[in-house]
């Protein structure tokens, strides 16, 4: 199996860690070194051959994508930001992928995928543990911590404009994110029954056709969303 060459550029610590624990979770692919700017991460492409580069696009001093541009030899590259606005200038660099922080395992994992796909490989990527394509749980930055949450401990999730809170059964955490971006890294048990709420199927106590209630709170049903979620509770 070939090996390939990976390194992380990026000036947050824990941005690069959640990438490497992702790495660490793929077979044939080597982390050569992690960055935290562009400066250092020009030593080592002059010192080293790098088939694949995780790139942060907003950089103190250099941007990822200017910096990208100045290279002459150019490693595929998977650009990563947690600005949205940006994509537009990844892809215009034929980036391979481009990857919206936080960064979760299933879409990391489509991103390896397309890199694969574009060395004209035959040879698949698969985790280590089968099962892990399949987590159950989720990272969220909190208190400049990536903390992790199990799908089961939630309870609801709540719209808080640009933020979302999720209540646990002991305690809540509130973090930056919209709650439609939210959605996409949960699993088939949670079901958008109002534009500001998500609820976890197995936390439900009792519903009627107007709201749901888990753990005697009251959560109400949107007019736009009563006959899916009616449908998937009956199932």
């Amino acid at each position: 199996m070939k090996v390939h060459k990976c390194l992380i550029i990026d000036d947050e610590e824990l941005a690069r860690e959640l990438i490497e624990t992702h790495l660490t979770q793929l077979d044939g692919f080597e982390l050569v070194a992690s960055c935290a700017s562009a400066i250092e991460a020009s030593k080592i492409l002059q010192q080293q051959t790098i088939d694949l580069m995780f790139l942060d696009i907003e950089m103190p001093v250099l941007k990822g994508t200017q910096f990208f541009k100045n290279l002459i030899q150019k490693p595929k590259v998977i650009f990563t930001t947690a600005y949205r606005d940006y994509a537009l200038d990844g892809f215009e660099l034929n980036a391979i992928d481009y990857l919206l922080k936080p960064i979760t395992f299933g879409r990391f994992f489509k991103a390896i995928e397309k890199f694969l796909e574009s060395e004209n490989t035959t040879s698949q990527v698969l985790p280590k543990n089968n099962d892990v394509i399949h987590k159950d749980y989720i990272y969220i930055r909190n208190d400049r911590k990536q903390v992790k949450i199990k799908f089961e401990d939630i309870l609801y999730i709540e719209s808080l404009k640009d933020y979302v809170k999720i209540h646990l059964l002991k305690n809540n955490y509130v973090t930056k994110h919209s709650i439609s971006a939210f959605q996409k890294q949960l699993d088939s048990r949670f079901i958008r029954v109002h534009r500001s709420y998500i609820v976890n199927q197995n936390k439900i106590s009792a519903y009627t056709k107007h709201d749901i209630e888990i753990n005697t709170i009251e959560i109400p049903i949107g007019d736009n969303y009563k006959q899916k979620t009616l449908d998937k509770l009956v199932k």
